[in-house]
């Protein structure tokens, strides 16, 4: 089984010295960074906008995905896009035509991706696959950083891994939320390409490397 690829989130790190943390990440080992966009109002926080990602893609060439967590995303893709992201996701909740909201990140030149919160149902995933890049599939409440994971995730996972490979979809499936030592692992087995974390991976005892250890860990 292939280790997942590890998303830090960058809302976790510390913003007073926000170019050290980045350094410290991309000398771990850390593949990908995620931004977590909050709005106040789809969710309860509020973090930041483009203009972060901006500053910090002057510091990195790594993959940053925008993740908008906010109720009216599609006025915020081409500031997105315009300050660096690689990837841009918008909720299923938060859209009403994802084809065609997935379509005009692509237009903006970047990888265009899906959210869905943990009680969403991905019955309707197949139509979008034309459009999709990246899948995120929630594994907490999308907002506060911290919580516990949620076990219907797993089926989720594995739902949406069915459907890609019979459908031949080479899009990348990213799981957020709660993601461990323990429950990486699980996720992993289900199918899922790509783990964000953010308290777990800043905040563990025994530094980055230990926690990029127990992220990896297949067994």
């Amino acid at each position: 089984m292939t280790p997942p690829l590890i998303a830090a989130s960058v809302v976790c790190t510390d913003f007073s010295r926000l170019g050290e943390e980045i350094a410290r990440l991309e000398r771990a080992g850390v593949e990908w960074l995620h931004f977590d966009s909050m709005d106040h109002n789809f969710v309860p926080p509020l973090t930041f906008g483009p203009l972060v990602l901006k500053a910090v893609r002057k510091l990195s060439r790594q993959v940053f995905n925008a993740h908008l967590m906010v109720a009216d995303p599609l006025p915020l893709v081409a500031e997105y896009a315009e300050s660096g992201a690689d990837g841009i996701i918008v909720h299923r909740e938060a859209v009403t035509d994802p084809a065609a909201a997935l379509e005009q990140i692509r237009a903006a030149g970047c990888q265009a991706g899906l959210a869905y919160n943990p009680l969403t149902p991905l019955d309707d995933l197949a139509q979008w696959l034309p459009h999709l890049d990246l899948l995120i599939i929630m594994s907490v409440t999308p907002g506060w950083p911290g919580q516990k994971f949620m076990p219907i995730a797993l089926e989720k996972i594995r739902q949406a891994r069915a459907l890609f490979a019979e459908r031949g979809s080479a899009a990348q499936i990213i799981v957020d939320g709660g993601l461990n030592g323990e429950t990486t692992p699980l996720v992993t087995a289900a199918g899922a390409d790509v783990a964000v974390s953010g308290s777990f991976l800043m905040e563990h005892p025994g530094g980055l490397e230990a926690a990029l250890r127990d992220l990896r860990s297949t067994a």
